[in-house]
């Protein structure tokens, strides 16, 4: 057990010891704002604030930790070893830098709460934050600083107990159109038969009949190649669907298409299925609430995870929302068109409200490729890209989180070239 003092035990000071010292290390940790007590303690234990006690480990302490709510902070990144870090420290210090103001700053997304420019859909872009600016984003820094950390703790105090981890890989699957040609209706159906025609896709025209009348399979229809993937090498995928209302913004199938629903029905009998929300539901709890429902009633259970359809993450309110409605996982924590690690961890993590200062009971789940950034890249360069960051959560122990869409497995997508990233994650021959 490791006790650690400071002065006041804030919140935030609470939140990001335990993920740090526990979540990520597995040492277990007592806090005292006690002179006396810790003074007293003969095992392993560091103090956070000013200056040292003692002759314990001590890490001086900066603002951050102490302070509510945001306000514009001047970074500077440092070299560390063979990585970077930032909020700087002097000698006295055990580490260069307050590790845990850093990795609170990275976890709660303290940048995204700042004034930012958005992109053209309402998004924080990569380019603005700190990660991208400072060329770290490739890199799991709250993992790596961990990690580093548990090291000189270990030389300091050789009898301290954790607890180590192993790594994961883990692929979503978003499904916002189950299907491409079946199920959309007379009128939707007509009015995509005439835009095929006129732009003399002749191909799709015949694939779109033969669908019709049952010769062929939906093009996007997958699933079932994907399962049997799952059941011969025991992956584990995370299925997300669409079940909102038709709008301008959302055109998946109705949730009352038998086919539509049995498809989900068929998924959820052999991996995790959550809901891939829609539009509006990221907007208002109500829209939520709804798509949430409709979910629990094709699979006959709960709703455990949800994802962003849009990248449009609206922190706090869109994870309060999830919170309330006891949806307790989430996994829209990444750039969809930039490779990275957008919180800095390859570890799921409790979400934190910097507006309520209050560790919330839902977590974050991070990802680390969407493969919607392989259009912006050459073929090469994504599987290098790949292959970099599954090496860096694996000196880590982490988790590799990677996002695809059905549509990524169709005919008419390059399926061949994402069935090899989707083998080269999951390393299988």
């Amino acid at each position: 057990m490791l006790l650690i003092y400071t002065q006041k035990v804030t919140p935030r000071i609470i939140y990001v010891f335990k993920h740090i010292c526990t979540h990520i290390l597995g040492i277990p940790i007592k806090f005292t704002s006690k002179i006396e007590e810790f003074i007293a303690h003969d095992g392993a234990k560091l103090s956070y604030g000013k200056q040292a006690l003692g002759n314990e480990f001590f890490i001086q302490k900066v603002e951050l930790l102490m302070e509510q709510g945001f306000s514009e902070l001047e970074i500077k990144v440092q070299p560390w070893d063979d990585t970077v870090c930032f909020f700087p420290l002097p000698d006295a210090s055990g580490l260069p830098f307050d590790i845990f103001a850093a990795s609170f700053y990275l976890l709660s997304r303290y940048e995204e709460y700042l004034p930012h420019v958005k992109d053209e859909e309402g998004r924080f872009p990569a380019a603005e934050s700190l990660a991208y600016q400072e060329s770290f984003l490739h890199k799991p820094v709250v993992d790596i600083w961990a990690f580093k950390f548990r090291e000189i703790l270990i030389e300091r105090f050789p009898d301290l107990d954790f607890t180590d981890r192993k790594f994961k890989v883990g692929t979503i699957i978003e499904s916002n159109h189950t299907y491409i040609f079946r199920n959309k209706g007379f009128l939707r159906s007509f009015i995509g038969l005439w835009f095929d025609a006129f732009k003399l896709n002749f191909g799709k025209v015949v694939d779109r009949l033969q669908v019709w009348v049952r010769l062929k399979d939906d093009p996007h229809d997958i699933f079932e190649d994907l399962i049997d993937l799952i059941k011969e090498h025991k992956l584990y995928m995370l299925f997300m669907f669409q079940l909102s209302d038709f709008s301008i913004y959302d055109r998946n199938i109705s949730h009352n298409r038998i086919p539509h629903r049995a498809v989900i029905k068929s998924v959820a009998d052999y991996a995790k299925v959550g809901l891939l929300m829609g539009y509006y539901a990221m907007e208002e709890v109500k829209s939520l609430r709804k798509e949430k429902l409709r979910l629990e009633e094709i699979i006959h259970s709960p709703v455990e995870h949800a994802m962003n359809s849009q990248y449009n993450l609206r922190l706090p309110d869109q994870y309060n929302n999830l919170a309330e409605l006891e949806i307790n996982n989430d996994h829209s924590m990444g750039y969809s068109e930039n490779p990275g690690f957008r919180a800095g961890t390859c570890t799921p993590y409790l979400f934190y409200d910097i507006n309520m200062e209050v560790t919330t009971p839902l977590r974050v789940h991070p990802y680390v490729f969407h493969s919607n950034a392989a259009g912006e890249m050459s073929k090469t360069k994504v599987k290098e890209e790949i292959s970099r960051m599954l090496l860096e959560v694996k000196e880590v122990r982490g988790m590799f989180r990677a996002v695809f869409s059905n549509h990524d497995f169709s005919d008419y997508a390059d399926n061949k070239f994402y069935y090899s990233l989707l083998k080269t994650i999951h390393e299988i021959e």
